[in-house]
Formats: structure tokens, sequence, C-alpha cells
């Protein structure tokens, strides 16, 4: 490993260390002028108003997997009352006697 290569690594390293020092920088001013552009009860205001919204749609979806439950257990339970009563009436034709059944 020459001298060369050693020159290159510390060069990468420091742009490495500048490129994240300058975001640092950049993302704490954003930060800050985000802070002072919104007062602060306003800002209070509408994270109520996101929170309120969001258990309104929580409740919503919790009631509607309850419903979608619901259907999902009488489609099962009519399925099953159809396929015992279809399976009954075939079961039955096998008991009888081939042939005709009314007298001539």
């Amino acid at each position: 490993m020459g001298p060369h290569i050693f020159e290159e690594i510390l060069f990468f390293a420091g742009v490495v260390t500048a490129m994240g020092c300058s975001t640092a920088i950049i993302l704490t001013m954003l930060k800050y002028r985000r802070e002072r552009g919104l007062p602060q009860g306003d800002l209070q205001r509408r994270l109520d108003e996101v929170a309120d919204r969001l258990n309104r749609i929580e409740t919503a979806v919790d009631s509607t997997a309850l419903e979608v439950e619901r259907i999902s257990e009488g489609q099962r339970f009519t399925t099953r009352l159809l396929s015992e009563r279809s399976g009954a009436s075939a079961f039955a034709d096998k008991s009888r006697p081939g042939g005709s059944t009314t007298p001539h």
C-alpha cells in the first residue's frame, strides 16, 4: 500500500466528513425555520386535529373489520348448510333401489 493510496483514502474521508457536516448544518437550518414559521398554539391545535382524525379512522377500520368477520362467518355457515343439504340428497339417491318407483 503506497503513499498515493493513503492520500486518496484521507481525501475520501475528508470529503465524506465535509458532506456530512454540511448536510447537518442545512437540516438544522431547515428545522429552525420550520419551528419558527408555525406558532406553538397553531401547531398543537393541528396535532390534536390529526390525532382525533386518526382515532376516528381507527374506530371505522375496527368496525369494518368486525362486520367483514360477521359476513364471512355467515358465508361459511351458509356454505356448510348447502354442502350438507346437497350431500344428504346424494346419499339418499344412492340408498334407494334402482328402477322406477311408480306402480304400473
